[in-house]
């Protein structure tokens, strides 16, 4: 199975937490590569017959540009890391093909939640023999924020788990938020 080994961290400069800056800095010391910013957005539903805020999962169609997706995420498996299940598949691209499968969810009963709207810039480095992945993102309404990534299975999740962490750490980064997007800006919203 396919694990998504995570940590996310906001940057506030506050409390001890980096600044953009900072984290720019120590991540070109360490020879990270950014890309170039994209600007996404998600679109999650909830389950006709399941609650996902109790189970803890995720259904989200996501564009970027004209490419659009869709993604499952299962339930977070540790308790430090949001390490999960992930099932991601292309469909359609451009505005039409997201609506039409918009469309297909909600004529099987399920009901959109929720936009996430952010800016993505992703970067890659290479941290203890593995290809990490990182995104510095921009959310509306929420702020800044760094993600730290491995994807891997689960005979690896233990040792992907332990080389996230430890580039948090090299980092400076103590205070991992394992919200998602979608459940902070709920709790913004009051729901």
């Amino acid at each position: 199975m396919t694990l998504e080994v995570e940590q996310k961290f906001p940057l506030k400069g506050s409390d001890g937490t980096p600044t953009r800056a900072e984290i720019l800095s120590r991540l070109a010391q360490l020879g990270c590569q950014w890309g170039a910013r994209l600007e996404q957005v998600d679109r999650y539903f909830a389950h006709p017959a399941r609650d996902f805020a109790v189970t803890d999962e995720a259904l989200r169609l996501r564009r970027v540009g004209a490419d659009n997706c869709i993604t499952y995420k299962g339930p977070k498996l540790d308790a430090s890391t949001k390490t999960r299940r992930e099932i991601e598949l292309p469909i359609e691209p451009g505005v039409a093909g997201l609506s039409r499968f918009a469309s297909l969810l909600e004529a099987l009963s399920f009901r959109p939640v929720r936009e996430v709207a952010k800016t993505r810039t992703p970067g890659h480095l290479a941290w203890q023999g593995r290809h990490i992945e990182l995104a510095l993102d921009e959310v509306a309404r929420l702020g800044l924020f760094l993600e730290i990534e491995l994807v891997t299975d689960d005979a690896d999740a233990d040792n992907a788990r332990a080389a996230v962490r430890s580039l948090a750490e090299a980092l400076g980064l103590a205070r991992s938020e394992r919200r998602s997007y979608l459940e902070m800006l709920l709790e913004a919203d009051g729901g």
